[in-house]
């Protein structure tokens, strides 16, 4: 039987979990832009009366990842899921000052995480031997980066990611039955969170700035959100 067909036969015992930009969103050159469309949103609203869990898990804090999805009811986790750990409330300050000693034009402040965009350098090459810099620095301070699509991270040391907030969520609902939707290599995490579930669903919005282990990763491979918005309506 198909996969989808499956996982949708019970939805009382399923959660749906998905990824904001690249998934719902389509990727925009400035990231305080994007939004999710009306027809998504209202695909989402009907997936929320339909499943026992549908959340959005975002490298955006909470507060932003719900603006941009602008859906009332569902889940929303932010920080790559540092939201839901304690502990990187003692980062905050930290993190504080050094986007104070740093000089980047496109600083995302997420206040337990901070992203410094390069989409739009007219030098792509030069941006990120200066973010390499930017990168050498935070971890001589104890921060962990990481590099995603045009954007350098940066995150307490903290085992925190989208597959700890995957794992939180689905103890939490008492679920084991899951989709999850994504289309960067953050999402590899909650990839592996699905391990182990009764019936879990990996699924890559691909694009050509996408990782090729994230579609390497997956039981189905969409191309683009619009793709995965005819996926969801089969839910």
């Amino acid at each position: 039987m198909d996969l989808i067909a499956l996982l949708a036969e019970q939805p009382e015992r399923t959660a749906i979990l998905l990824d904001v930009d690249g998934a719902l969103a389509p990727i925009v050159p400035r990231p305080e832009d994007a939004r999710v469309p009306p027809e998504t949103k209202a695909e989402l609203r009907r997936l929320n009366g339909r499943y026992a869990l549908v959340a959005c898990v975002s490298g955006r804090t909470g507060e932003d990842a719900a603006r941009v999805v602008g859906v009332p009811g569902l889940v929303y986790v932010g920080n790559h899921g540092l939201e839901l750990e304690p502990a990187a409330d003692e980062w905050a300050e930290k993190l504080h000052r050094f986007l104070a000693e740093t000089a980047w034009p496109r600083t995302e402040d997420k206040r337990l995480s901070a992203a410094l965009h390069y989409r739009d350098a007219q030098d792509e090459t030069a941006a990120r031997k200066a973010l390499d810099e930017i990168a050498a620095r935070a971890e001589r301070q104890g921060f962990r980066t990481r590099y995603g699509r045009k954007v350098l991270e940066i995150l307490p040391p903290l085992e925190a990611n989208k597959g700890t907030a995957v794992r939180r969520l689905l103890r939490e609902h008492r679920l084991e039955r899951a989709l999850y939707a994504g289309d960067d290599t953050t999402d590899l995490d909650a990839f592996r969170a699905l391990d182990g579930l009764e019936l879990g669903i990996r699924v890559a919005v691909a694009s050509r700035e996408g990782p090729a282990e994230l579609r390497a990763a997956a039981d189905v491979v969409v191309d683009g959100s619009e793709a995965l918005l005819a996926l969801l309506r089969d839910l």
